[in-house]
């Protein structure tokens, strides 16, 4: 990336205060940035940095008004985050691969291979797989028997889709990312042990899927484990057998969801939530970090906390009393105390 602050106002629809032949090669953090770097303010915790700042071009909203003079070339836009995001995705998001087949890598030969796919060395491509055209496979990649990877695919170092999965256009599955292993199901036996039960079904991830490392998506045990289209999942999620998490939702790191569990569309899930099998979650829930959702949430569009969880406001009014417990306890003792004193009086 090596442009001028004009062009990149022409490209984002901007305003220039500065310099417009202000060269860039790269992005650079607010607070790190130095000469030759495109940095952005769009949340004013960072405001003291934008006068401090060596960057060469920082880019601000357009109703941003400085409080002391900044030495960087602004470009005023109307989203600054959805900026930078296209600039990063337009100059910074090309994925750096080999190209063709190599030589070490294994293809049965009844898999059918698409145009322009690139395979790194010691992948193992079993019998019956199906890769659509363009999809990169870095290396130590396994797909197994029968799996149907779709076309402008990424998978990442250390992926493993099991037989029968399903992966749709346009998904990127980050390093060490685990599709059909077998569901959690074992059947209690009258001596105390567990019996398996065979886990018979696949995975299916719909277009625009994104998996974080180290994240597993089990098979169902009759049907399909389903991502819909545009589902996000952080790093060390974990989505057990038959689950369905709806179209457009996303789901930050250490979350897991138990069995069956049916989560709605545009759902915003925090870290470290769990959600108990069995339960349905309506459209646009939003859930916040580390909490425990064990029933079904019905409200479109609500907020939650805690654990097991509540509606949000009434976790924070909650949450305002039982913080005070320790300071109420201690007057509860002493009121006590008072009340044991007159009583010995009165007597």
């Amino acid at each position: 990336m090596q442009v001028t602050a004009a062009q990149l106002s022409q490209i984002l629809k901007g305003e220039i205060i500065g310099n417009p032949e202000t060269m860039v090669q790269r992005p650079g953090k607010i607070e790190e940035a130095g000469p030759g770097e495109i940095t952005f303010l769009a949340n004013p915790k960072y405001e003291s940095f934008a006068y401090t700042t060596n960057a060469s071009v920082i880019l601000v909203s357009k109703e941003f008004t400085p409080k002391q003079p900044i030495k960087a070339t602004m470009i005023r836009v109307d989203d600054v985050y959805a900026s930078i995001t296209y600039l990063l995705n337009e100059f910074g998001g090309k994925v750096e691969h080999m190209e063709g087949v190599s030589t070490s890598a294994y293809i049965h030969e009844s898999a059918k291979i698409g145009e322009g796919v690139s395979m790194g060395h010691f992948s193992v491509i079993e019998d019956q797989v199906e890769i659509g055209e363009n999809t990169v496979v870095f290396p130590q990649v396994f797909i197994g028997k029968n799996a149907k990877i779709g076309k402008n695919c990424i998978l990442y170092p250390g992926v493993k889709i099991h037989h029968d999965c399903v992966i749709g256009d346009h998904c990127i599955l980050h390093a060490n990312v685990v599709i059909g292993s077998d569901g959690f199901g074992f059947a209690p036996q009258e001596d105390g042990t567990y019996k398996k039960i065979s886990q018979t079904g696949n995975v299916i991830l719909e277009k625009h899927v994104e998996i974080g490392a180290n994240s597993s998506v089990d098979r169902a045990t009759m049907g399909s484990t389903i991502l819909r289209e545009g589902v996000k999942l952080d790093n060390l999620v974990m989505i057990a057998h038959n689950v369905e998490i709806g179209k457009n939702t996303v789901i930050a790191a250490q979350a897991g969801f138990a069995g069956s569990s049916k989560i709605g569309e545009g759902c915003m899930i925090g870290g470290q939530a769990g959600f108990v099998g069995h339960i349905k979650i309506a459209n646009g829930v939003k859930v916040q970090a580390q909490s425990g959702i064990n029933k079904n949430i019905n409200e479109e569009n609500s907020a939650w906390y805690g654990s097991p969880a509540l509606p949000y406001k009434d976790y924070l009014r909650s949450y305002a009393s039982f913080r005070k417990l320790p300071d109420l306890m201690k007057r509860l003792h002493e009121m006590e105390k008072k009340l044991k004193e007159l009583d010995q009086k009165e007597k």
